[in-house]
């Protein structure tokens, strides 16, 4: 429908990202220190919840395997989406 296609546009998001890691306490921490500088606002209810002015992320551990998942969204901003999942993609891999 055309809402679903206007909210997609205003809110560019990632989907789920899944990562195989082998210590996801270190791969959360190591993204907290890398966006540390900029101030986000944290959540830590569900995983890693970090909101920047344009953009946030949610990167949180799988239950049931050895997984992170990552969800990214901006604010209708593809070119930004792709490239923190770009650099996310690199921090975590």
């Amino acid at each position: 429908s055309s809402l679903i296609a206007d909210r997609q546009r205003a809110y560019p998001c990632s989907g789920e990202i899944n990562f195989q890691v082998a210590d996801t306490d270190a791969c959360i921490a190591r993204v907290l220190a890398h966006y540390d500088k900029d101030q986000p606002t944290l959540d830590r209810t569900d995983g890693l919840s970090l909101e920047f002015s344009d953009w946030r992320l949610n990167l949180r551990a799988s239950n049931t395997e050895p997984l992170l998942r990552l969800n990214i969204e901006t604010r209708a901003n593809p070119a930004l989406l792709a490239d923190r999942t770009q650099e996310l993609t690199r921090l975590l891999t």
